[in-house]
């Protein structure tokens, strides 16, 4: 398949009173034409950084980038001006914010924002906009459309104000979509309504997805490959089966065995993740997931481990995959 997006050995750090924060360190993935690809991973551990430094949100200062490339359809978007950006963002390459709410301006009209877009990248009139932005919200299934244009964010639910962000991100058909927690504080009917709209707007514009999201089952429901985060770092990463069904790295192992599953007998507790993680002031030289792993080794805290690619798509960063480390269960949550 064709890579419409491809990130090398990304860094994005942020200066602070108290220091630098290393918060995304040496980050490689790619995201092919028309495919939707997870990141994983606790708070705190870096996919929202990433996710902002591909279209270049982040404030800067304090944050910088301090290594990598980000090429999108071949070009690096981290050597772009802000002039350049504008053309890209909210065109080429469009994002679903965490919180709708405060991601929307609370004093226009959604109609209002979702013309903006319109006129500022395709030229269109105001009148050709304008019906352009009903037909969006149509799309995305909000009632009344033509009523719906001419109110406030405050006189929308939650998933409708949802709904309204994914219509202003998919209004000029972008190539990437980067969704950042779609679903968060949506309950389970409205969540999954979310969800198959994104699919139905993927299939019907063929664009590539990127999903950022705590729930494994949104994973399991929407992706085709999952990147597994921590403290910054990827830790593993394949198709949604190869993740689900064989992890490698014990973090993904701990991830899933913290999740209920349907199979589960009714005696059987889920698994909390013990510890905390590390101080990215201070990032550790080995493996970031050292100091709360059942199985970790001597080489672990000094070392990390380079990926081993057991498939063609499934790698993972980890010793205990090392033909001379110990043997520990593996092939699925223990």
């Amino acid at each position: 398949m064709e890579k419409l997006l491809d990130v090398k050995d990304l860094a994005v750090s942020f200066k602070t009173f108290f220091g630098e924060v290393e918060a995304v360190r040496g980050v490689s993935f790619h995201v092919n034409k028309g495919e939707t690809v997870a990141l994983v991973g606790e708070s705190g551990c870096g996919k929202s950084v990433t996710a902002s430094s591909i279209m270049q949100l982040l404030p800067m200062p304090p944050a910088f980038y301090k290594n990598g490339q980000i090429l999108f359809n071949g070009e690096d978007i981290v050597q772009k001006s802000e002039k350049e950006m504008q053309k890209i963002r909210g065109n080429e390459i469009s994002m679903i914010f965490q919180d709708p709410m405060t991601s929307l301006n609370p004093t226009m009209r959604v109609g209002k924002q979702i013309v903006e877009g319109l006129i500022k990248h395709h030229n269109l009139s105001q009148d050709e906009a304008e019906k352009r932005a009903v037909e969006m919200l149509d799309l995305v299934s909000v009632p009344q459309p033509e009523k719906r244009v001419k109110q406030y964010p405050h006189e929308f639910s939650g998933g409708m104000r949802q709904r309204v962000m994914i219509a202003l991100a998919m209004v000029s058909n972008p190539k990437l979509l980067i969704a950042d927690e779609p679903t968060t504080a949506l309950d389970v009917t409205i969540q999954a309504q979310i969800l198959e709209l994104m699919k139905s707007i993927q299939e019907k514009f063929g664009t590539s997805i990127i999903l950022i999201t705590h729930d494994l089952g949104v994973v399991a429901d929407m992706s085709d490959r999952v990147i597994v985060m921590y403290a910054g770092q990827l830790l593993e990463g394949g198709t949604v089966d190869e993740i689900f069904t064989n992890p490698k790295h014990p973090y993904t192992r701990k991830l899933l065995g913290s999740v209920p599953r349907l199979d589960m007998d009714r005696s059987e507790s889920l698994h909390a993740i013990d510890g905390t993680p590390p101080d990215l002031y201070i990032p550790p030289k080995g493996c970031p997931f050292f100091d709360r792993c059942d199985n970790a080794m001597v080489i672990c805290k000094e070392n990390m481990r380079e990926r081993d690619y057991h498939t063609n798509s499934h790698y993972s960063c980890c010793w205990l995959n090392h033909p001379m480390a110990k043997k520990v269960a593996e092939g699925g949550v223990r």
